[in-house]
């Protein structure tokens, strides 16, 4: 619960090893060492990030298996994340997401549906699942990581821009259903994020990083805003990219 002054009390990161999860994690959880619950598939990968976290101030940090292609778990990692933390969950961070190799899953294969099924589809079930968890607490807060990909889907990155599309939309809805019952839902937009999940790729105009991430995030959050850009200027360019006509829109670099 958070306490008078508005600190978080519990955050839970589901894609547990996320930098961006984790940075966010790491600013919320500081001022009160506060309880942080990672959810991921990797035991190395959640140790790392749950050394991390101690390291920054975390009170508690604990570690639970989550699969994002995995349905019928989410209620049930959601609410043992709920019971170690106390007994709720102030802030659920949605940072799990692959971003596939566009020209590969074009090819053929399954990786295509791949990061179809994490990225919209686990995200569907894990945010359902998250606003059960509010709906029955009166309050909290789900962040969920969308990306400027979704915006408008470019001919370099479709299958996974499509994914991110449908997930922001997903949230958009889910925020509206959540009016009246104490929860929120803030969607977070990062340009190209500098980290592991790009590395080797050639960064983008208004790249950022983990860190400026989550430090728009928590912003936003003591603001109560419902969606934030990172950087900002993302938003304008985004508004004129929008509108282009197709044939100019398809010029635009991969």
């Amino acid at each position: 619960m958070k306490d008078a002054l508005g600190s978080v009390g519990s955050v839970l990161v589901l894609g547990g090893a996320s930098q961006i999860g984790v940075a966010i994690a790491s600013s919320l959880a500081a001022p009160r060492n506060a309880t942080v619950v990672l959810a991921g598939r990797h035991d190395h990968s959640l140790a790392d990030a749950a050394a991390a976290l101690e390291r920054a101030g975390a009170g508690r940090v604990v570690t639970v298996h989550f699969d994002a292609a995995d349905f019928a778990s989410h209620d049930r990692v959601i609410e043992s994340a709920a019971d170690a933390a106390g007994g709720d969950l102030d802030v659920i961070v949605v940072a799990f997401g692959v971003l596939g190799d566009q020209q590969a899953d074009e090819a053929g294969g399954d990786g295509a549906v791949r990061v179809a099924t994490v990225n919209y589809v686990g995200a569907v079930s894990a945010g359902l699942a998250a606003a059960r968890q509010l709906r029955r607490q009166g309050h909290g807060c789900i962040v969920a990581l969308s990306s400027v990909a979704g915006e408008r889907v470019r001919r370099a990155n479709f299958i996974y821009g499509s994914s991110k599309a449908g997930m922001d939309g997903f949230f958009q809805g889910l925020s509206d259903s959540l009016a009246g019952s104490g929860g929120s839902v803030l969607i977070v937009r990062p340009g190209f994020v500098r980290g592991r999940m790009t590395e080797g790729m050639r960064p983008a105009p208004l790249s950022t990083t983990p860190e400026a991430v989550a430090e728009a995030t928590v912003r936003a959050l003591r603001d109560a805003r419902a969606v934030v850009w990172v950087p900002g200027p993302l938003r304008a360019v985004m508004a004129v990219m929008r509108h282009l006509p197709r044939a100019l829109w398809r010029r635009v670099p991969g």
